[in-house]
């Protein structure tokens, strides 16, 4: 298996279902994982010199960060409704619970801070919908942390590709630090597939192919993009979604096409 493939697994450690730490990816900056809540189950934690986002993919849940309480936040049933998350972000140094009331799934972002922004909750409302390319190249993006929006490194956003779509693409890549040309990002990409029995494909590749690897994506799964371009496919009959989270020494996202597709966005 693929060293930049991540596959979930049976919870351990209560819910937790997935886990990326900087030093299991061996980078820098990029934390994520994933918890699985029956009703009535709580986690709780705290990250040292580094700010959380909380995105809640599905269910609804109790959030509890320093003196800040948010009650029964998240209003989806699947990743694949037309709605958007509801996100919790959480500054370092901060202890934080999570209480399902219904099955839940939470994803947690992390990444490094030193600034002490304040807790806030992130609503589907101030997440709208974009809709990027056209013909099979069309996907549906959610900014759920963009640069825009107050952190120290994170930037987080959700992508929807339909059935027989490409998205990423063409090609591109941010793992150089030449801003304004380039910004250096490390990014996980988070998936569920609809239905869930299918699978879709990801391409991790650089100039001198020095790293080139195309990966069969199964719902749940993970892939770490340290460097390259990183293209997905969604196979004809399956929507792909994925939940992306960069970071690194600039949070700017600027990235380069890879040259030799460049001429799709061009014509």
């Amino acid at each position: 298996m693929s060293s930049l493939l991540v596959k979930s697994h049976a919870p351990t450690e209560g819910s937790e279902v997935l886990k990326v730490t900087p030093q299991s990816a061996n980078w820098k900056y990029v934390g994520f994982s994933v918890h699985q809540l029956q009703a009535g189950e709580k986690f709780e934690s705290e990250e040292e010199a580094r700010e959380l986002c909380l995105v809640i993919l599905r269910g609804k849940v109790d959030v509890t960060a320093g003196d800040h309480q948010f009650t029964d936040i998240g209003d989806r049933l699947t990743v694949f409704e037309e709605k958007s998350p509801y996100a919790v972000y959480i500054p370092e140094n901060t202890a934080f619970s999570i209480s399902a009331n219904t099955e839940a799934e939470v994803a947690l972002c992390t990444a490094p801070a030193n600034s002490g922004h304040s807790v806030r909750l992130i609503t589907p409302d101030a997440i709208p919908l974009e809709v990027r390319g056209e013909g099979t190249n069309q996907r549906y993006v959610r900014a759920i942390l963009p640069e825009s929006e107050e952190a120290d490194s994170l930037l987080i956003f959700e992508v929807i590709t339909p059935s027989g779509n490409w998205s990423s693409y063409p090609p591109h890549k941010h793992d150089t630090d030449k801003i304004p040309e380039e910004s250096s990002l490390e990014e996980t990409y988070y998936y569920h597939i609809n239905p869930q029995q299918g699978f879709a494909f990801q391409r991790v590749y650089t100039d001198d192919r020095s790293l080139d690897e195309t990966m069969s994506v199964e719902h749940g799964d993970c892939v770490l993009v340290p460097e390259g371009y990183h293209p997905v496919g969604a196979p004809h009959g399956y929507e792909v979604y994925y939940l992306n989270v960069m970071a690194g020494p600039q949070r700017t996202w600027i990235f380069k096409n890879d040259p030799d597709h460049e001429w799709i966005v061009e014509k």
